[in-house]
């Protein structure tokens, strides 16, 4: 795949690389895309994508989980034109930014104060100050990923070694070293951060155990909930399992692709915001604010969640079907109804998946994770499923 000789890396989004989504060049044999594969898309509707020569894909990437209605919901659209023919962006704070705080308010679970972002990367890193402000302290544990920025790099080349010996990780759903790490770091942790779903559920105990050990230390509970709220739950887990964290970043799908992320949680912790500067020229906008708050309409007067769970599951167990019968080449699923994926034998059978897949007009990613929406329904389901298991005994009659 050639590098574009404008953008490094040929994207800005690292995810959406060639070879993030159809595996890399020179993987046993398999040397640029096959016809049919596409590099670009050209336009989105629904649950499809179009290419630049017009050829229409079933779509599980949905802007890497950012899109849950589905590409260019109605009344989604229809909010941000009302807000760029008033003017997009002003001086002082528009009134739609207090209107959708208090919407959010109202709907996130234990959440009392909301500041806005553009991305979730910038929102945890704000969740993190906020705590640090709170608490006086600066170490933090993590648990997932959580963005780009230097905090939260480990072993990322560029990354100063001074920030990385200020945080440290948590195992996901280990409830013994999780309470272990937390008592070890004392009074001098800041907060600990967790997606509180990597791949599978998490275990009420370790939920519990999160709670109950930062509550003891003196930190800050954050939850992560970029790709889980408006998901699993409006609230996220924190709404699905009925554990509250003390802040909770939320993004991706709550503007249905519009940038947008937001920090909220706990007043105490929220007003440490007035005495730093977290700022940021574009955070209020208010094209994504509308579209937020059109968002949040439909998640709260529509069945959307419960549809995403109803075809998800509908999905997960045919995946599961697919992984039995064709064990050459698959070997398990993982995830949840509402975003699952499958495990391959190696690189070269999850690239030859996608490809072929891609080829047939599907996209589905070959890692973490394939996202539904409500614009996915069964019979799209079905045909997905049916496109895997003909891929799939392609692949596995492969030399």
């Amino acid at each position: 795949m050639t590098e574009s000789r404008r953008i490094p890396g040929i994207t800005s989004t690292g995810s959406k690389r060639p070879d993030a989504l159809f595996g890399p060049d020179g993987l046993d044999g398999l040397d640029g895309l096959a016809p049919g594969v596409p590099r670009l898309t050209s336009r989105s509707s629904g649950c499809s994508v179009w290419d630049e020569a017009g050829r229409e894909y079933v779509d599980y990437v949905m802007a890497l989980g950012a899109v849950a209605l589905g590409y260019g919901y109605p009344a989604v659209n229809e909010a941000a034109r009302k807000a760029v023919d008033a003017g997009v962006v002003g001086p002082q704070p528009p009134a739609l930014e207090e209107e959708l705080a208090e919407a959010l308010c109202a709907r996130l679970p234990g959440v009392e104060r909301v500041r806005f972002l553009k991305t979730g990367a910038e929102a945890v890193a704000s969740a993190v100050r906020l705590a640090s402000m709170s608490t006086g302290r600066e170490l933090v544990l993590t648990c997932g990923y959580h963005g780009w920025l230097d905090w939260s790099q480990g072993s990322v080349e560029g990354v100063p070694s001074l920030l990385r010996e200020l945080r440290r990780e948590l195992p996901f759903n280990d409830v013994a070293k999780t309470r272990a790490a937390i008592r070890e770091a004392g009074r001098s942790l800041a907060a600990v951060v967790v997606e509180p779903l990597v791949v599978q559920e998490p275990s009420r105990e370790w939920l519990d155990a999160l709670r109950a050990e930062t509550k003891s230390a003196g930190a800050v509970l954050v939850f992560d909930e970029i790709k889980t709220a408006f998901r699993l739950a409006i609230g996220g887990a924190a709404e699905r399992w009925g554990v509250h964290p003390d802040l909770m970043v939320v993004g991706k799908a709550l503007a249905n692709g519009f940038p947008l992320a937001a920090v909220a949680g706990q007043a105490g912790v929220m007003e440490a915001a007035a005495r730093t500067w977290i700022s940021s020229t574009l955070a209020t906008e208010s094209v994504s604010l509308a579209a937020a708050l059109a968002t949040l309409h439909v998640f709260t007067t529509e069945p959307v969640c419960a549809h995403l769970h109803t075809v998800g599951t509908r999905l997960l167990h045919g995946l599961h079907s697919l992984a039995a019968k064709h064990k050459d080449v698959v070997t398990g699923v993982a995830g949840v109804a509402e975003m699952s994926f499958l495990h391959y034998v190696d690189d070269r059978a999850s690239a030859r998946v996608a490809r072929l897949c891609a080829a047939r007009g599907l996209l589905f990613k070959r890692t973490a994770y394939n996202f539904v929406s409500y614009a996915h329904d069964e019979k799209v389901i079905d045909r997905t499923l049916a496109t895997l298991d003909e891929v799939l005994g392609e692949v596995a009659r492969e030399p």
